[in-house]
């Protein structure tokens, strides 16, 4: 055996490590040396959705799979659910280096990276820079100030999956399937399936461009021996999420992205085309790679508050404080089609060596980065290229499962460093002639170039969004003055970087000082052009103090919580969909989740919706009838709230309660007519029963009958029953029609759904025990194989690895 020469073969990778960790704790600062937390909105909701959750596993040590404080109600799974791959924790916590979460997700995203371009033989100072440009990509900055901790974290393991693959189409097929089952354990574990889906695609792209060349070079039976090692591979991988998964699978037929049973919906299963496509670039937006002020930078960088701008300083001389008002709302520096969205930059610099690259680099990976990256800036155009994305999202299997197309912006993005450093090799492999020399400004031209010519046509763009042309002129000027000024003068910054580059390359500065010192250099040059305009975007705002809790109990809340018994709270103070806030204290109607049960959305657009507009102006009206509100009474809306204040509460005593006997019983065809017939009657006295999928009898009702909640937790509820007659029992509890299971002293009994969303039985008369038990099998029986094949992850791993360091020694 060999001795191991640190000098090349560990100091590189030390350094690298030290650059990702140094880049990590510079641009994360106040988090390391202020005792500061990044402050992400949609973690705060998700804290709220979850509290319920967390508190009962703190407790009791167990996992509640059902939570009841969102949307009344609806599987845990996708909300906080913690599964046996804790194997999978500790190898994450070992290579973490204690950096704390979430800005261990930028470090993960160097580190992988890096791995990825060793895997493709590029030199690791080299793939340091090309690391950097990865993970400081202003996408992943953006992504982590909102919040979107799973997609940035999934994103991350990308590089190490195809990593994987790529040794093992390089005749390293032990190494490449350790790699390839770690990397896609590790980034299924972060369960965004969005971007699993778009690595698949850049996968697939990847095999049939290694499948053409097989067929081409007579070589199928390396193709496919590489291919054998990565099928266990990925089993394997699988295995270690098959509980999320199976659980993810099961669950997303009865949600939003499922299939509507309204006959006045589409036939076709997914999202809505309208749902989908909600946020799509514009084409042009795709130049905000380059250059990030393309369209004046964020929707929220408004220009009121830029005491320089022409805009600032035009309103400030108005003497209209009215008029000023009015148009504060119409400052945004930023001119695109989009509502709201912020730049994706890849920087200049990264820019520049992918065109490098596509004129430099083999001609396979050509072939297949530009392809993949092709898809991903089509794809993320959304509704703007309707000929093509609609085309796609209706025959392209799973397509239609997701929304922000935006997002596929991360394939281009995945591709851009990669071709790049790929091309830079092959550029010094080369060095420096007359061909090298005329591909290189070929390649500054159309980057270089471009940028030079953006700034100086950039007075010829209207910088005018829809319905800014009614606008006062001599505001109107000074906005598209500023809006221009942004443009320009950012297209000669991502100038100037890409012409001190291609400088140093043409001169082969190389030569002339150290090659560490160039690499050095450019090491500097990309963290530098990325970094600076991610602080655009993620500034001290983004930082809080660190506290325990981030939603502190108004009087309102605390004058609730007097009341021990179960019920609903309805917040009128917040938008029903983007409610996680109550949920940290209450039982809600409301709710946050990007993938509630569609019946109970369904429930919401047709009924609660009007019945919530109907209560506002009967409120208003000093008008209440609260009987009047069967929604509202079903789902045991006790409380509703409309202010922060102790008398900001309507108190509901009209409220069905936990569960209750009918004397009536409405029987329909269809699951259309029976959402049209609840919100219609009495909840209180009658149920609505789809005469296609369930059967009852007709019941009768004793006056003198009760049904009383006994007990509660979230996956096990028991209740008392009393009755001299047989009849049908509604229980303010969602129908989800798998893992429940009811008893009746002790016996099975059949669900039935009832009032399109809520559950019911037929009791018989006496007295009785009746029982419900959510036992899940993508938990019960998934979570043993999740945790097997992590164990077997972790021995495969660490033997793929000592197997393939010994043959190379």
């Amino acid at each position: 055996m060999s001795k191991i020469n640190f000098k090349e073969q560990v100091l590189p990778h030390l350094i690298a490590v030290l650059v990702f960790l140094l880049v990590t704790v510079f641009f994360f600062n106040p988090v390391f040396f202020d005792n500061k937390t990044i402050s992400q909105g949609d973690i705060q909701q998700w804290e709220a959705s979850s509290k319920s959750l967390r508190d009962y596993r703190e407790a009791t040590g167990e996992e509640g799979l059902w939570v009841p404080s969102m949307f009344s109600g609806m599987p845990a799974y996708l909300v906080n659910t913690e599964w046996s791959n804790g194997v999978l924790v500790g190898i994450k916590k070992v290579f973490a280096l204690g950096l704390p979460h979430p800005v261990v997700n930028i470090y993960w995203a160097f580190l992988s990276y890096y791995i990825l371009l060793l895997a493709f033989r590029v030199r690791p100072m080299l793939a340091i820079a090309g690391a950097l440009a990865f993970g400081l990509s202003s996408y992943m900055i953006i992504g982590m100030a909102a919040g979107h901790n799973g997609r940035i974290g999934s994103i991350a393991f990308m590089p190490l999956v195809m990593a994987g693959i790529h040794l093992a189409f390089s005749n390293k097929r032990i190494l490449g399937f350790a790699v390839t089952s770690l990397g896609l354990a590790l980034h299924l574990r972060e369960n965004h399936l969005q971007i699993t889906y778009y690595l698949l695609l850049i996968v697939l792209i990847y095999g049939l461009v290694h499948l053409v060349i097989a067929v081409r070079e007579k070589a199928l039976v390396p193709f496919f021996k590489s291919l054998g090692i990565l099928i266990p591979a990925a089993i394997l991988a699988i295995g270690t999420f098959i509980g999320p998964l199976w659980a993810i699978a099961e669950y997303s037929q009865y949600s939003i992205r499922g299939k509507s049973e309204l006959t006045s919906k589409s036939e076709s299963s997914g999202l809505s085309r309208d749902y989908a496509f909600a946020y799509s670039s514009g084409m042009l937006e795709t130049m905000t790679m380059i250059i990030p002020n393309f369209y004046g930078g964020s929707s929220g960088n408004y220009l009121i508050q830029d005491e320089q701008s022409a805009t600032y300083k035009a309103l400030m001389q108005s003497n209209d404080n009215n008029l000023v008002n009015q148009l504060a709302r119409y400052t945004s520096a930023y001119w695109g089609p989009q509502s709201y969205t912020a730049p994706y930059y890849g920087g200049a610099i990264i820019c520049f060596l992918f065109v490098l690259g596509i004129v430099f680099a083999e001609k396979k990976y050509v072939w297949w980065l530009v392809t993949a990256s092709a898809l991903g800036i089509m794809f993320s155009w959304g509704s703007n290229f309707a000929s093509f994305n609609y085309f796609i999202f209706d025959y392209l299997p799973g397509y239609n499962k997701f929304r922000s197309v935006t997002f596929a912006i991360v394939i281009l993005l995945f591709a851009m460093p990669l071709l790049g450093m790929l091309g830079l090799e092959k550029f010094f492999e080369k060095g420096l002639n007359k061909e090298t020399k005329k591909k290189l400004i070929i390649a500054f031209s159309l980057t270089g170039g471009l940028c030079l010519l953006i700034a100086i046509l950039a007075g010829m763009a209207s910088f005018m969004r829809e319905g800014e042309s009614q606008l006062p002129a001599w505001f109107l000027n000074a906005l598209t003055a500023d809006r221009k000024a942004l443009l320009r003068s950012d297209a000669l910054r991502s100038f100037a970087f890409i012409f001190g580059i291609a400088i140093l390359l043409f001169f082969d500065v190389r030569k002339r000082i150290s090659e560490f010192g160039f690499y050095a250099f450019l090491i500097f040059m990309v963290a530098i052009d990325l970094s600076m305009v991610d602080k655009r975007y993620f500034t001290a705002e983004n930082y809080q103090r660190k506290r325990t809790n981030n939603f502190v109990a108004t009087a309102a809340d605390e004058e609730i919580r007097k009341d021990k018994g179960v019920f609903r709270v309805y917040n009128l103070q917040e938008t029903f969909s983007i409610d996680g806030r109550t949920s940290y204290y209450h039982n809600s109607l409301g709710g946050y989740h990007g993938a509630k049960i569609r019946r109970y959305q369904e429930l919401y657009d047709s009924c609660l919706a009007n019945e919530t507009n109907e209560f506002i102006t009967d409120a208003q009206a000093g008008n209440l009838q609260l009987a009047n509100y069967g929604v509202l009474n079903m789902l045991n809306t006790r409380y509703i709230v409309f202010g922060p204040d102790k008398n900001n509460i309507i108190p509901n005593a009209e409220a069905n309660g936990n569960a209750w006997f009918v004397g009536e019983v409405i029987t329909v065809n269809s699951p259309s007519e029976e959402l049209a017939r609840v919100c219609e009657i009495n909840t209180r006295t009658t149920a609505v029963i789809d005469n296609s999928k369930f059967q009852v009898q007709a019941p009768q009702l004793d006056s003198a009958s009760h049904i009383e909640l006994k007990e509660m937790t979230p996956s096990h509820i028991k209740y008392e029953s009393s009755s001299s007659v047989a009849g049908l029992a509604v229980f303010s509890e969602i129908y989800y029609p798998e893992g429940w299971h009811a008893s009746i002293d002790g016996k099975e009994v059949p669900i039935v759904r009832a009032n399109y969303v809520l559950r019911a039985l037929e009791v018989p008369a006496g007295n009785h025990q009746i029982e419900f038990k959510f036992e899940p099998k993508p938990y019960l029986v998934g979570n043993k194989i999740t945790m097997a094949s992590s164990w077997l992850l972790l021995l495969v791993v660490v033997g793929g690895i000592g197997l393939s360091w010994r043959k190379a020694q």
